[in-house]
């Protein structure tokens, strides 16, 4: 198939543009629901130099997905905050795995949260989509190709900061170890999701807008086994659904509810 370089041509084949705005919006929803989780440690993370470190590259996220949105804007889907904020839950495209709440209680009141689930999960989250980035950087859709160039430039060092943090808890005290062991072995009974591509997947190929899937995994579980090991012998889906087919937990609701609040004030505005 013939590159597609520009977004004008992108929107004269529905077929391609089905599977590219599929793809935009898993980049984009993923990246921000996983800033919003970011967010709530804002002030709570384990010493301040973390706190300052997470805030950044959670800031740095939020930006990420906006290029997204910003790309879908451009394909005629509507305007990126509107995209952001004013879509329901069963319009989302993010991994499951991704809305998981960081632990029980409220940022307000008593928040009861588990850093080894936020490290093991932004460890996950990182990896894989360093994966796809890579994978992207040679997609038909020449805008994308260049969007994904520049979030490597700040995804890289994200990558390598939860990956000296897995290292570290699993060279720890041996409750360390356990928790980290613990939201390991639960990672893999919940994020089969986020290794999909959705029901556009064999397009997404097809199209030379990704790899598959299967490749994509391949290259995952190598990058994941450099710093987690024991890893689980195999992945088992509990989930009853999945995010990539708008499939989601109640935990997106209580997301997506908090993230609006200030657009839900006044939608004319320019946030």
């Amino acid at each position: 198939m013939n590159v597609i370089e520009t977004t004008k041509q992108a929107k004269q084949d529905s077929s391609y543009l089905k599977a590219l705005t599929e793809l935009l919006y898993q980049l984009a929803d993923d990246d921000f629901i996983i800033s919003y989780r970011g967010s709530e440690w804002l002030g709570l993370a384990p010493h301040i130099e973390e706190d300052v470190a997470y805030s950044s590259i959670t800031q740095n996220t939020m930006g990420h997905a906006f290029l997204y949105y910003q790309l879908l804007e451009e394909l005629g889907e509507g305007a990126a905050d509107v995209l952001a904020h004013d879509r329901p839950p069963y319009e989302r495209r993010n991994a499951a795995y991704f809305e998981k709440k960081n632990g029980d209680g409220s940022y307000k009141e008593e928040p009861y949260y588990d850093w080894a689930l936020t490290v093991v999960r932004q460890f996950i989250y990182e990896t894989f989509k360093q994966v796809k980035l890579k994978a992207i950087t040679s997609s038909s859709f020449k805008p994308l190709a260049a969007t994904a160039e520049k979030v490597l430039t700040e995804q890289t060092y994200h990558l390598a900061h939860w990956k000296l943090w897995i290292e570290q808890l699993q060279d720890s005290t041996k409750e360390a170890k356990t928790r980290i062991q613990t939201r390991v072995e639960e990672a893999w009974q919940e994020c089969e999701d986020v290794l999909s591509l959705g029901a556009e997947a064999e397009n997404m190929e097809q199209f030379g807008l990704i790899s598959g899937e299967s490749f994509l995994k391949k290259q995952w579980l190598q990058e994941v086994a450099k710093a987690i090991k024991p890893l689980p012998e195999s992945m088992l889906d509990k989930q009853s659904g999945s995010g990539r087919l708008g499939e989601h937990t109640r935990d997106l609701n209580q997301a997506l509810e908090t993230l609006s609040e200030v657009y839900e004030s006044d939608k004319s505005a320019v946030w």
